[in-house]
């Protein structure tokens, strides 16, 4: 059995005492009319590579940065600096960044769509997980992968994010969690994926599921099914449809790309489409896998974004409620969701395969992007534990293919059913730190999905 630990409680630096005396510092220097907004990222990771059931690179990172932006009436200037733990040097670092934007905002032209909160609040989310011990964790993952070629890239530990203005607010967020993805491989060379994520490591629930994945191996040693292009009734498990999810919100929720008549989901805003009812979802930061304020100093609530199947509100930035005369309502500068959450409906798990009957069971998609962009049609490719299946049994994998479908038909008229339970997908991103946010999806069983060769 694994041991555990809280990262918080593990790490050897306390981030938050570090930055509390980075912005009192920066609060004291402030001079004349100047606000400063500050905003930091850091971690204490652990990250674990493995190939054929074995570790193939491990390692630890521990690393912050911080943003400074100087604000002097309608002009403003950014600085990011590595922040280093020690802090004198670190309030040196910060003390020449701030001459050195105030140099930059002499010359600096008025930007007109600047906006950022000025009220003064306090907000704090500090959670603690249960995360494996990294060596009783690597004895954990050779006995469950003994006999599999077994391939996966995990990444735990805590994860902070914290804000602070001049004019008096204070937010801080930090969590414990991990993201492990492996891949079961068939000699053939089809495989099969699975994701576990949270932040409650359970020995019992990583091994039922590299279990689960084995009993599949079998199938993918079956000669795969060809399919003719056609239309087949299909079950999307929530994985497959974050891709297709994750594309069409880039901009399709964003106020900016909407305004201009660029938003992937335009037409279901504009209501010239809508949804099946039972379609809702939300920027839902209940969920706690992202922080709740933003870099221009607001407050993040949840946003509904589809209601019933029909457009409800966008996410709107500071900037964007700035150009365009709108509220802003905590956006991210991209203005796409931090943590979407779609609600579930009633399908049970154990009962996909025998209300699927014959069709397609797609449990991953590959590549994803669109092909027509204004009717939200989305093209890529089948991959990973997509099967065929008869009478409510999984008898062949399935050759990869291409699908092109509309997002407001699969989640309109061709919507069948709606999974009982929600997947927590939290976001697998590492470049440069570990990313907060992700999805909450149930899968969805459709009475038809088209693939074109």
């Amino acid at each position: 059995m694994s041991q555990f630990m809280s990262s918080r409680a593990a790490a050897s630096f306390d981030w938050q005492t570090h930055f509390t005396s980075l912005a009192d510092a920066i609060e004291r220097s402030q001079q004349g009319s100047e606000i400063t907004l500050s905003s930091f990222a850091g971690e204490q990771s652990d990250f674990i590579r493995f190939n054929a059931g074995k570790v193939r690179q491990t390692g630890s990172v521990s690393q912050g940065k911080l943003t400074l932006r100087l604000i002097d009436g309608p002009r403003q200037a950014y600085s990011t600096l590595t922040v280093c733990g020690d802090l004198q040097q670190d309030l040196d670092e910060v003390s020449a960044a701030l001459a050195t934007l105030r140099e930059g905002l002499r010359d600096a032209a008025d930007d007109p769509h600047l906006l950022y909160d000025t009220t003064q609040w306090q907000r704090a989310t500090q959670r603690s997980g249960r995360l494996p011990e990294p060596e009783a964790f690597l004895r954990t993952v050779a006995d469950c992968a003994r006999g599999l070629d077994f391939v996966g890239f995990y990444a735990g530990g805590t994860i902070v994010r914290g804000f602070a203005s001049t004019g008096g607010s204070r937010g801080w967020y930090e969590v414990d969690n991990f993201n492990f993805s492996w891949s079961l491989y068939d000699p053939s060379g089809r495989a099969i994926k699975t994701t576990y994520a949270g932040d409650d490591w359970s020995d019992a629930v990583f091994a039922r599921k590299v279990e689960q994945a084995a009993a599949q191996l079998a199938v993918l040693a079956r000669t795969p099914r060809a399919l003719a292009p056609g239309r087949y009734r299909s079950y999307l498990a929530p994985a497959a449809l974050a891709e297709l999810l994750g594309v069409a919100a880039w901009s399709g929720f964003s106020a900016r790309a909407q305004a201009t008549s660029r938003s992937e989901l335009y037409r279901l805003h504009t209501g010239e489409v809508s949804l099946d009812p039972r379609v809702s979802l939300s920027e839902d930061l209940n969920l706690g896998i992202t922080p709740g304020f933003n870099d221009d100093g607001y407050l993040r609530e949840s946003v509904p974004l589809i209601d019933a199947g029909r457009s409800v509100q966008r996410l709107t930035n500071a900037r964007s409620a700035r150009e365009y005369g709108l509220t802003p309502n905590g956006a991210l500068s991209n203005e796409s969701p931090a943590a979407l959450a779609m609600n579930a409906g009633d399908l049970p798990d154990e009962q996909i395969l025998s209300t699927l009957g014959t069709g397609l069971y797609i449990g991953n998609l590959w590549y994803v992007n669109f092909s027509d962009r204004m009717n939200c049609r989305l093209t890529g490719m089948t991959r990973f534990a997509t099967f065929w299946v008869e009478d409510g049994e999984i008898v062949a994998p399935l050759e990869a293919m291409r699908f092109d479908d509309s997002l407001y038909r699969l989640l309109g008229s061709e919507l069948e059913r709606l999974g009982a339970q929600a997947e927590l997908l939290l976001s697998d991103s590492t470049w440069g730190e570990r990313a907060t946010g992700g999805m909450q999806l149930p899968g969805i069983l459709t009475r038809s999905f088209e693939l074109t060769l």
